[in-house]
């Protein structure tokens, strides 16, 4: 039987199976389309990566507006410094959805490299077998994120956002500590963090609860990315991000 015979052949019995028909090589103009397609990807993804950066600079300086602020003298209140911790939670939930987005084109270009390039550089052998490329058809038919809204704000916190809040905290801790004068017990460094009628024992365990939720949430992210290496490791993954 010629190759033609044979690759009809198993066209016809894939059609009456209902699976999809094998595709053969990339033709020259496909390999083109391809190159394209993958520089496009990077570009957006540098895009969206700059946009990244443009987050966690908002967090950076309005973190030092605060500091200027509250140590701006030894009778300066810390409160600056709490009121900070809205924004830089707004810009970490704008960074983390930011981050999804990003994440879409850099899975799509880390897929062909992973998938074109690297086999044609290392094999000369596409493995169109693997099907590899319906599932990067299938995330351009139906675009979807690829990860969650809680593992991005995780991965953010890991990056960027848990110096943000560990220079926050410390400062907080420090204004308390030594303004005006240095702190003579824990008693009195509760009643410096009165703020009007709430109390100082609030302002600490909301400050607490504060940190708390985002070393969970970063913890849970990191298990997460892990979990996901491992199942990448273990079995041929059909899925990006």
């Amino acid at each position: 039987m010629t190759p033609v015979a044979r690759d009809a052949e198993e066209t016809v019995i894939a059609m009456q199976e209902g699976a999809p028909a094998p595709r053969k090589d990339l033709s020259s103009a496909e390999m083109g389309a391809v190159a394209h397609l993958y520089r496009g990807e990077v570009y957006r993804s540098t895009i969206w990566r700059t946009r990244l950066d443009t987050t966690t600079n908002w967090a950076v300086v309005t973190l030092g507006v605060a500091l200027s602020i509250s140590f701006a003298s030894p009778d300066a209140s810390p409160l600056p410094l709490v009121l900070v911790g809205v924004l830089i939670v707004f810009f970490l939930f704008l960074e983390a959805r930011r981050y999804r987005y990003f994440n879409v084109w850099r899975a799509r270009a880390r897929w062909m490299e992973t998938h074109f390039y690297a086999p044609m550089l290392a094999e000369g052998d596409l493995h169109l077998e693997d099907d590899w490329q319906r599932t990067l058809a299938n995330d351009y038919l139906r675009p979807r994120y690829h990860v969650s809204l809680m593992v991005s704000v995780g991965r953010r916190i890991r990056r960027n956002y848990f110096w943000i809040l560990l220079i926050q905290t410390l400062a907080y801790a420090g204004k308390i500590a030594v303004h005006p004068t240095p702190v003579a017990s824990f008693n009195d460094a509760l009643t410096r963090a009165d703020v009007g009628p709430v109390p100082g024992a609030v302002m600490f365990a909301f400050g607490g609860l504060y940190i708390l939720v985002f070393g969970l949430i970063a913890l849970w992210s990191k298990r997460d990315d892990l979990s996901r290496n491992r199942a990448r490791g273990r079995e041929k993954s059909d899925s990006m991000g």
